[in-house]
Order: structure tokens, then sequence, then C-alpha cells
């Protein structure tokens, strides 16, 4: 079966309890992630047959996780295992990668040290339908985003689907280049897009309204978002499909929806608003999951804009990077909205 190819970072996420209680306790919670895994498990929870590329060094620790993901029906026979470390980062319990506290420690790492030509793409994406990658691995440096063009190039070759989620993390672009001076000669050959309006801009230039936020409307988002999927579109023609997730803080808890723009019109996804949020990381690769998942299995757009944005909340109620979610779960949250 044609399987949905996922390639990026896989990171050890550090989540030091605050108020030093991480030192006090000499505990510190360690979660294996990075937004392409995080992708990949949640599809391989729906039963979408998928496969993972990355880099890990060749230690007792990357074979036990490769081990995991195989376990968890992730095909990890793609990870290249060289280098010296896994790349980490440190996020104090409770915050979000938009926290300023997030630390970055990834200089050096075994993905980091990826050079154009390492990889046999031809081969390496021989039976997939879909290759899926996101911004932050081009943000690590030129070598890197050198490397996603070639898997860019080798796929829309193949015709497989591609797919970006434009994921921005500005502390990452550390390397003398913009985002725009990168990420438009990588999603020129990306069928679907995910991201907001926000990032849409930081990454690749297209113009955001200023005062969106003054406006205080959901039509006026709705609007931006549509504006943005055009000018994507436009500038990208290979893209179909563009969505742009909204998620605003509410208390301790979120306001969450989502747009899914094509040809055809824009379809919004049903509103979640949520008291309390007990960990957000890796909410927006469960909804790029989602639109995968529902792309994948030829569903129709307003089935697969409600279930990726369903998926995300449903996420944000799990401790952990990755989402234990099953299908049935996701429905279930749907009908309770």
């Amino acid at each position: 079966m044609e399987k949905v190819f996922c390639f990026g970072e896989i990171l050890l996420r550090m989540s030091p309890a605050l108020h030093g209680a991480w030192i006090k306790n000499a505990s510190l919670s360690v979660h294996i992630g990075g937004a392409e895994l995080n992708a990949a498990n949640a599809l391989a929870k729906w039963n979408v047959p998928v496969q993972y590329c990355s880099v890990m060094p060749d230690n007792y620790l990357s074979k036990e996780i490769a081990a995991d993901l195989q376990q968890k029906n992730i095909d990890a026979s793609s990870i290249i295992f060289s280098g010296s470390r896994i790349g980490t980062y440190y996020l104090p319990q409770g915050t979000d990668l938009k926290n300023a506290g997030v630390i970055y420690d990834r200089a050096y790492s075994s993905f980091s040290e990826l050079k154009p030509g390492t990889i046999d793409w031809d081969d390496m994406l021989h039976d997939a339908a879909w290759f899926h990658f996101s911004a932050i691995s081009p943000a690590l440096n030129e070598n890197v985003a050198m490397v996603c063009k070639e898997a860019l190039v080798a796929a829309s070759k193949k015709g497989i689907t591609v797919s970006v989620d434009l994921n921005y993390r500005a502390k990452l672009w550390q390397y003398g280049k913009q985002p725009v001076e990168i990420m438009p000669e990588l999603v020129q050959y990306c069928d679907v897009v995910m991201g907001n309006i926000w990032s849409a801009n930081s990454l690749l230039g297209i113009e955001l309204d200023a005062n969106i936020h003054n406006k205080k409307s959901k039509e006026a988002y709705l609007q931006h978002a549509t504006n943005t999927a055009g000018a994507l579109m436009q500038q990208f023609p290979k893209c179909k499909m563009a969505a742009n997730t909204f998620r605003f803080d509410a208390g301790e808890g979120i306001q969450y929806y989502a747009a899914l723009d094509e040809s055809a019109g824009q379809y919004v996804s049903r509103e979640f608003c949520m008291d309390k949020v007990i960990d957000k990381i890796g909410s927006g690769d469960c909804f790029m999951a989602g639109l995968i998942y529902g792309k994948y299995n030829n569903h129709q757009p307003q089935q697969i804009i409600n279930f990726a944005a369903a998926a995300a909340t449903g996420k944000m109620l799990e401790i952990g990077d990755a989402t234990k979610q099953s299908v049935d779960d996701v429905y279930r949250r749907l009908e309770k909205s």
C-alpha cells in the first residue's frame, strides 16, 4: 500500500517543572517528537500507512527510539544513523513554542549535519504517495534546506502529493538567510499548504493586514484566510489546498477554528472553546495529520477541516508531543461540539 512519507528532525523535548521543582525533585520529563514525527504518529494511529525519515546517532538510545516507532506502526526503515547527537529543546511545562522560554539545543545535531547528495530520494520514495515536511527543517541551515529541495524535486517528478506545515520559529532562522529567501523555493513544489496568516507573511512574504487584531471579528479573520490562500495559490500554482488555523488564548483555555480554501471556495471548521489546555505542543502537527488523513481517504473538504480541527483541539488535552486519539475519539469530539 502506498505510504505517507514524513521527513524531518526527531527531537527530544525536555520539560522542566516550573519554579525549580525539576531541580529539587531531580526529575525532568522527556518527550520524543518533532513536527513531522508528531504527524506520523497520528497517521499511524489512524491506520494510514506511514514512513518516517530522520537522522540519529548510531547508539542504543537511537535504536530504542526506532524500535518504539516500529511498534507504533511507523515504518522507521528510512532512518539514517550517523552523527553524534539528537537535537533537543527545553520548554517549561504548561507553555508552548511561541513562549519566550523555549531553549533550542540543536546545533551540530545529526539531522542538522545532513548534506545535499546524502540521500537517494528516488529510492527512498519508491512506494510513497505523499511527502510531508515542515518549515522547521529548512530553518536549521542552508544545507538542510537544499536536502529538502532535493526531496521535493524527486517527489514532484514521481507525481507524489507534497504538503508543508508553515510553522515559523524565529529563533531557528539564524544562519544569515531570511525565511522569504528560502521557503518560496520549496513551497513551489507543494500541493497542500497549512499554516496561518501570520506564518504565511513571515515565511513567504504574503501580505498581512497589520490591523487585523483590531477588527476583533471572526468574519475578518476568515476573509483574511481566503485572501492569504488566494495569494498563495497565485504565487504557487501547484498548490490546490490551503488551510489556516486560528487559536486565541481565552484565560487558561482557548478559542479555536480553522479554514480550508480550495478553488471551489472556503470551508470553515466548527468552533471549539476549551476552558483549560493541558499541552499545546503538537496540536498543529495533529491538525496537519488530520488534513492528510482526510485527503488520503478522499473525504469531502468540509469533513476534512472539521476532523483536522477536532483532532488539533483534542491534542491540547493530552500530555506529550504526539496524540493518542483514535479516529472514533476525534469524531466523538465533533459530535459534542
